[in-house]
């Protein structure tokens, strides 16, 4: 008995080209065009997973050091003085701080300089 496999192979071309909605052209029309540009993309996306923490954490660094200015102490004297009075706050709960809570990140700078 010979296999067919007719409805396995539609359900796996729906699935490729429900995943490419929204692509342009033929990449979101043509099946084998559309495998392509969704491997590529699927490749682009797990990169970016990785990339999108190192560009948050830079984000958070760049808000903290610019709140830390404005209060007369540079960054990493900041942070190096966060560690010296036992502090462990994150970058991200320090970078929320600088932005909403303008005068708690204050208080904090000066129990870093003190």
């Amino acid at each position: 008995m010979r296999i067919k496999r007719a409805v396995n192979k539609r359900k796996h071309k729906k699935a490729i080209l429900k995943q490419t909605k929204g692509f342009w052209g033929t990449r979101s029309k043509l099946v084998r065009v559309a495998n392509q540009a969704m491997m590529r993309a699927q490749r682009y996306a797990y990169i970016g997973r990785k990339l999108r923490k190192r560009d948050m954490r830079k984000l958070w660094i760049a808000r903290i050091n610019a709140a830390c200015r404005i209060n007369g102490l540079s960054y990493s004297r900041f942070i190096n003085g966060l560690k010296v009075k036992n502090i462990s706050l994150n970058r991200k709960v320090l970078s929320d701080m600088a932005v909403n809570d303008k005068a708690g990140f204050a208080k904090l700078v000066e129990e870093v300089k003190a």
